[in-house]
């Protein structure tokens, strides 16, 4: 089964690391055999920046950036960097997995539009708008303060997009760029689904009726992505997938990634399911401990009475639907 997965943080990984690892030796959970071996047909790669580590996030992303370009150059009879729907179907007619470069931390833009546009000439064709704190595109559903421990139940209802980030959210559907609304908080994905006039997507979220967690989408949420044509991708993060207690062992990450994948498509139809693993930004799940354990999930839907062609539009054909009609 092809994969097209939006979200990992493998680059972030592969920067300045001391192992001298490339996407074709490591030791996280991509890794360009593991991946061949799952039949992924595209990877969406985050340069993902920590706004509370990170001084001058516009500069760490130039610098990241490069580690990606560095990546493709090494790999590039097996992997290539794609930017429209044309590059992906190249890719494909070559035996080549597509990478499309994200940006995870609408900070990283400074509050330039100019900016935006400098990393939609490197490749970007998505902007996931926050991360875990504010900036000058919007609010996030959490804040992380130095000291507290995080509330990841109570989502952030008040306060959504600035103006700023109107103004940014229309500069990128000109630009042909794709908004990603996970993370944003609840009232920052209504601004987003109010004045989007394309898709949009949820890069790696899950269902909040099935796990409740600030970072997973309500059902209310489900069904107004599905009515924009967007798509949210099933997130392996084990916090994500299960409400467990300390020491609790839960049922797996395959099992509850089922569960959310029924309850998603229950409630927003079959076209509005794909996969954002959050691989390498997370610990690693239960029985998906890296892109190659791809096909389990797969046996498991399968197993669970979704229908190939069910189980073929979550693993890509719903994503490279919404890339067909945006890039």
């Amino acid at each position: 089964m092809k994969v097209a997965d939006m979200h990992c943080d493998t680059i972030s990984r592969l920067l300045d690391n001391r192992d001298g690892w490339t996407l074709a030796e490591n030791g996280l959970h991509l890794r360009l055999d593991k991946m061949e071996q799952g039949d992924y047909l595209l990877q969406n790669f985050a340069l993902f920046l920590h706004a509370g580590k990170k001084k001058d996030l516009y500069r760490e992303a130039l610098r990241m950036a490069d580690c990606f370009r560095e990546q493709m150059r090494l790999c590039a009879d097996r992997i290539g960097q794609v930017t429209c729907w044309s590059e992906i179907e190249e890719n494909r007619a070559r035996g080549r997995i597509s990478a499309l470069l994200t940006v995870e931390e609408g900070g990283v833009f400074q509050g330039s539009l100019e900016k935006l546009r400098r990393f939609y000439d490197l490749g970007v064709r998505m902007v996931t708008l926050t991360w875990n704190f504010p900036n000058e595109i919007g609010w996030p559903n959490v804040t992380l303060q130095e000291g507290k421990e995080p509330d990841f139940q109570t989502p952030q209802t008040k306060k959504g997009l600035t103006q700023f980030g109107f103004c940014f959210l229309e500069e990128m559907e000109r630009l042909g760029m794709i908004p990603d609304v996970s993370h944003l908080s609840d009232a920052g994905f209504w601004d987003v689904c109010t004045h989007a006039k394309k898709p949009f997507v949820a890069s790696h979220s899950n269902a909040r009726a099935v796990c409740n967690h600030i970072r997973n989408l309500t059902d209310d949420m489900i069904r107004a992505l599905a009515e924009k044509g967007g798509v949210t991708g099933l997130n392996f993060c084990p916090d994500f997938l299960e409400n467990t207690e300390a020491g609790q062992k839960g049922e797996g990450a395959i099992a509850a990634a089922v569960r959310h994948a029924a309850h998603i498509v229950k409630v927003g139809g079959i076209e509005c399911l794909g996969l954002g693993s959050d691989f390498d930004g997370i610990p690693t799940p239960d029985g998906l401990t890296g892109a190659d354990k791809l096909p389990l999930l797969d046996e498991a839907l399968k197993k669970a009475g979704f229908a190939a062609s069910q189980r073929e539009k979550i693993f890509s054909g719903n994503v490279l639907r919404l890339y067909r009609e945006t890039l």
